[in-house]
């Protein structure tokens, strides 16, 4: 490390948050010079810039301003460092790190978006989950979070003429064309927003040179319903359920990170029932994840029958989430302090019927899909990128690994007891379409190793935590101590208070790291929620791969990124 770089080390002020995290505090100026250090020195590389964020502290704090959070990732042993930097609210700007780490890009255009913070040196910074007649940042906290807050909303024919000429000029405001190009071999093609085209409502504008591809400006934010604003208003009990439908595909694993951070600030311990009961719950919907991915997947390079065959296991799989949480794709089940009620019986009996039959498909699935001439011709060789690439655009779950990085957060960072599971990290030499799709099903494999050691080495005991802030309370010492009685009513009436501080927890999700970072002044919701997932990191990286492929590649590149759009929108 450079001498000035060792010396700002030295000289800054670090602190441990509640979550275990180290904190750092840069001043603006030292910012690029910290950052750069961090991700280039010698010794320990946070080579991952997991997230950029900000928090509007002019509701708590005085003298009011914002904060910047940075969240890195170092990957070959899973430290994490959140950076901070204060901003002064009359001043909001800072430098770009876009010349550092180019999955920036978004991240910045997203903190201008919501927040108004402007970056230096950042190549197009423009809106990108609101329209840019948008009036406001929709997370500071003077801008409404509810639409009674505001007058009806009616978009008359003059708006609507606006923002129709405003997504037909996008392509000369993004730079793509202008005016002058006059090259009768180059066109613009327009790809959505219709969902079914391109897995959600996402727009492609594709700059097309005869059959191949120039450019791809991604537009986003069509599905943007504010879920980070929504838990700034709801209690942290009743949040839960708003989480389900980030990933809409993966279920209860969006529950996990958030529960695990508000226990983290409240001091709770999660019971070993209960944290088991969660981890076989995750890899099912992991499996279910994977089944939706591969299908589709499959489906989009001009296969017909692999789709019908994944929904007929992941039809398997939903009855079993069925059969215990009542509900199918968005159960909520977890709670703050557990799950919601302990397993039906005959549950393992269910579970062991589907840990066998699953393996037998997917051994039909390498015959029918994986050996196919046809779909390793459209797929072996398309859209690659390296894992030095991959760790640049913040790529993290199965498309790191596809490129040969055995990085998976459940071994670098064990979590609900992950570390007492033995399994395996499947990863490939080649980071193309075609090992994106191979990765996925080793991975299904992976997961009904953990969900077999689940069923023989579940524990007894209660599957909620005796906990004053464990919400809702166990039934059973509700009506029989009164001690118990009080806290539950208050709970249940006005919201926990969970103790002011912050936490940032990260899990293996099906698609990637998926963080919720909250914090807490002490109230009985949340002051400040962000939720990081993969789909958003990873769908920017659309223009790198598309540029110099046919147009038939694009579509089998946006199905081996494997993406929701709610993921990606929030």
């Amino acid at each position: 490390m450079p001498e000035d770089a060792s010396r700002l080390h030295r000289e800054l002020v670090w602190e441990t948050a509640k979550d275990g995290l180290s904190v750092v505090s840069v001043d603006l100026g030292r910012l690029l010079t910290f950052m750069r250090a961090l991700k280039d020195g010698p010794g320990q590389r946070f080579a991952i810039l997991l997230d950029i964020t900000a928090v509007d502290e002019r509701a708590r704090v005085r003298p009011a301003g914002f904060t910047l959070v940075y969240h890195l990732l170092a990957h070959e042993d899973g430290a994490e460092l959140r950076v901070k930097v204060a901003l002064d609210a009359e001043i909001l700007c800072a430098p770009s790190l876009c010349a550092l780490w180019p999955n920036a890009n978004w991240y910045e255009r997203e903190v201008w978006d919501m927040f108004g913070v402007r970056f230096e040196g950042h190549p197009d910074l423009r809106r990108i989950l609101m329209p840019e007649s948008w009036q406001g940042h929709p997370l500071c906290k003077d801008h409404f979070s509810r639409a009674t807050e505001r007058g009806p909303f009616v978009m008359s024919d003059a708006m609507m003429q606006a923002e129709l000429a405003a997504m037909r000029d996008l392509p000369i405001a993004a730079g793509l064309s202008n005016v002058n190009d006059a090259d009768p071999e180059e066109m613009i093609l327009n790809l959505g927003p219709n969902h079914p085209s391109l897995h959600g409502v996402l727009r492609l504008v594709v700059k097309l040179r005869g059959e191949e591809i120039v450019d791809v400006l991604p537009e986003i934010g069509f599905h943007h319903r504010g879920a980070e604003k929504m838990g700034e208003r709801q209690s942290w009990h009743s949040y839960i359920p708003y989480t389900d439908r980030i990933d809409y595909v993966a279920g209860v694993m969006n529950n996990f990170p958030y529960v695990m951070a508000v226990e983290s600030l409240a001091g709770i311990t999660v019971p070993a029932r209960a944290q088991m009961i969660r981890v076989m719950l995750a890899e099912l919907f992991r499996i279910i994840s994977h089944l939706v991915f591969f299908g589709t997947m499959v489906q989009d390079v001009g296969q017909l029958s692999p789709v019908f065959y994944a929904f007929t296991d992941r039809e398997r799989a939903l009855e079993i989430i069925e059969a215990i949480c009542g509900f199918r794709m968005h159960p909520a089940w977890f709670r703050i302090g557990g799950v919601a009620g302990d397993l039906p019986d005959g549950w393992d009996v269910l579970v062991r019927e589907f840990l066998e039959y699953l393996p037998k498909r997917l051994a039909e699935y390498e015959k029918m899909v994986m050996r196919n001439r046809i779909f390793k011709a459209r797929t072996i060789g398309i859209g690659e990128y390296s894992a030095a690439e991959a760790l640049d655009w913040g790529v993290t779950g199965p498309g790191l690994r596809a490129c040969g990085v055995a990085f998976d957060y459940r071994k670098a960072r064990p979590y609900s007891g992950y570390d007492a599971f033995d399994f395996d990290v499947p990863i490939a030499a080649r980071g193309d379409c075609y090992n994106r799709v191979r990765l996925r099903l080793d991975e299904i494999r992976e997961s009904l190793r953990i969900i077999r050691q689940c069923v023989e080495n579940m524990p007894t005991g209660p599957v909620k935590a005796m906990h004053p802030l464990a919400m809702p309370m166990p039934r059973e010492a509700v009506l029989n101590d009164i001690d118990t009685l009080i806290p539950h009513f208050i709970n249940a009436s006005w919201g926990a208070v969970i103790p002011p501080g912050e936490a940032a927890v990260t899990i293996e999700a099906a698609k990637g790291l998926n963080t919720y970072y909250v914090i807490s002044d002490g109230g009985t919701g949340a002051y400040r929620v962000r939720i990081r997932t993969p789909s958003f990191a990873h769908l920017q990286m659309i223009p790198r791969l598309c540029r110099g492929v046919f147009l038939a590649d694009l579509i089998a590149i946006i199905g081996s990124i494997d993406f929701v759009m709610a993921d990606v929108d929030r």
